[in-house]
């Protein structure tokens, strides 16, 4: 089962609690903090890597779980299985204005066509966050990225409410289960896809510090 947790960095931008964390990461992780430049940027880094620890600990989870992780915004996220042979992505991201040509670009037409039905200019703001989520995560999930192009590849929502895979890449036949979230204040979208069997319903929020 696919296990997800979240978690609001903002007590990392006080240095003091940055410090003690960032003494926590493996040695390679502060490295990667140490060449970001913005504080933000580095506490989101810092951040995601303890909530994976936090993780792997509470689930007991080996060194070789499979896991994958997200920022955005003040949001770290961590998505992590119990099997070590599944694909596993997950995205969060703050929500924002709608961006259309984006939309109009990277999606599936008739994604597109979704969006444009919103009732309102939010409600289209809405579904263009929910379907990024969710392209991201596959592309994570897939570890293609960016070079996997996010139309050949098309989500839609069953009766259950539930998104899933209308369409997928011929190189990617395995079946994926795909779930969305809203945190808390509502201000991010996160979504999960893997071939793991089952994900959890609920997303936890935790205090990293």
């Amino acid at each position: 089962m696919v296990s997800v947790w979240a978690a609001d960095i903002t007590p990392l931008l006080i240095e003091e609690t940055y410090q003690a964390y960032y003494d926590k990461v493996p040695e390679w992780r502060k490295d990667k903090a140490d060449k970001l430049k913005n504080v933000d940027d580095k506490a989101r880094s810092v951040g995601a890597w303890i909530l994976w620890e936090k993780m792997k600990k509470a689930l007991r989870l080996p060194e070789s779980a499979v896991f994958n992780l997200s920022h955005s915004g003040k949001y770290v996220l961590c998505a992590c299985s119990d099997h070590e042979d599944v694909q596993t992505g997950c995205d969060v991201e703050m929500k924002g204005k709608l961006r259309m040509p984006v939309a109009e670009r990277y999606f599936c037409r008739e994604e597109c066509e979704i969006i444009r039905n919103g009732k309102d200019e939010k409600e289209q703001a809405e579904w263009f966050y929910r379907f990024w989520v969710l392209k991201e995560s596959f592309m994570k999930a897939t570890r293609r990225g960016m070079g996997l192009d996010m139309r050949t590849y098309e989500f839609a929502w069953g009766q259950d409410g539930i998104p899933y895979l209308k369409k997928q890449p011929e190189e990617y036949p395995e079946k994926y289960l795909c779930r969305e979230y809203e945190l808390e204040q509502g201000d991010a979208r996160v979504a999960v896809i893997t071939t793991d069997n089952e994900i959890e319903g609920r997303l936890h929020e935790v205090r990293l510090a």
